[in-house]
């Protein structure tokens, strides 16, 4: 599997000059097989715009259909889905999930379209032109050319969802927007168990954390804990602060390094493969 970060970024997107290393678009992650086939999109922050500039670059290559998965519906999480290019292209079709038990959402169109509503946004939903699947199953891994997909309800305002992805006994995980409120969460290790890359999010440091405890999100030191306690090979952070800086960022990462090897800060455009 390749793992490309096209938004890495919590909360709001930013593009101030001290932020152009680490990138201001917010959370959106490609993932493809090893013959370069989109299997599925993680979320659509503002970074989904540039995926769908990507997939039209080579018109040999043109994905015929793309496959959205999303963690929840935080304004960060969905709001480059009216930007982004696919979505208007009328010979292709899009299939967009909120995969996970128990979601207390029944109209996943509605989520999406609330947002587009002619008083935020020129174009609506039913009149951006590709065709769309609506789907809000528990499992959905018959719509991954992966082997296994597995979901974990996770701490936070509204819920969220992280996910553990399998294929060709490669595993990735993906912990985004996540509290470990008592503890580490016992379930979000269970599902990073021998992850060959756990990305999960550290908006905070420990620090402010305490000052934001109940905001939903995780500090560089929790992600850590999580990927020693699973046993996880490689661990990627994402979901940076929008008041956290390269400089800032680029510090932190370093003390990470220091407790765990094979640990980076996500940047935007960087790609890992499994």
């Amino acid at each position: 599997m390749k793992v490309k970060f096209y938004g890495t970024r919590g909360s709001i997107p930013i593009c101030d000059q001290d932020f152009q290393h680490f990138g201001g678009n917010t959370t959106c992650i490609q993932i493809k097989t090893s013959n370069n086939e989109i299997v599925g999109v993680f979320d659509a922050g503002t970074g989904i715009r540039k995926l769908g500039m990507d997939a039209y670059k080579n018109e040999d290559s043109i994905p015929k259909g793309f496959f959205i998965v999303f963690s929840h519906f935080h304004w960060d999480h969905i709001q480059g889905f009216p930007f982004f290019n696919p979505a208007y292209d009328p010979n292709m079709e899009i299939t967009l999930v909120a995969m996970g038990k128990d979601r207390n959402i029944t109209d996943l169109k509605k989520v999406l379209a609330l947002q587009m509503q002619n008083l935020y946004f020129p174009v609506q939903l039913d009149n951006m032109g590709a065709k769309f699947n609506f789907l809000l199953p528990d499992k959905m891994t018959s719509y991954f050319n992966i082997t296994k997909v597995t979901s974990v309800k996770q701490n936070h305002p509204g819920g969220s969802y992280g996910y553990r992805i399998e294929h060709k006994g490669k595993v990735l995980v993906i912990c985004t927007d996540v509290e470990h409120a008592n503890g580490i969460d016992k379930n979000i290790v269970n599902l990073a168990k021998d992850a060959d890359l756990l990305v999960h999010e550290a908006q905070y440091t420990d620090e402010q954390l305490k000052k934001y405890k109940g905001w939903g999100h995780s500090s560089f030191n929790q992600a850590i804990k999580v990927a020693e306690m699973a046993g996880a090979k490689r661990l990627a952070i994402t979901h940076h602060d929008p008041n956290h800086n390269d400089d800032f960022l680029k510090k932190i990462e370093a003390k990470c390094q220091d407790r765990f090897k094979d640990c980076l800060l996500a940047r935007e455009n960087l790609e890992l493969t499994i």
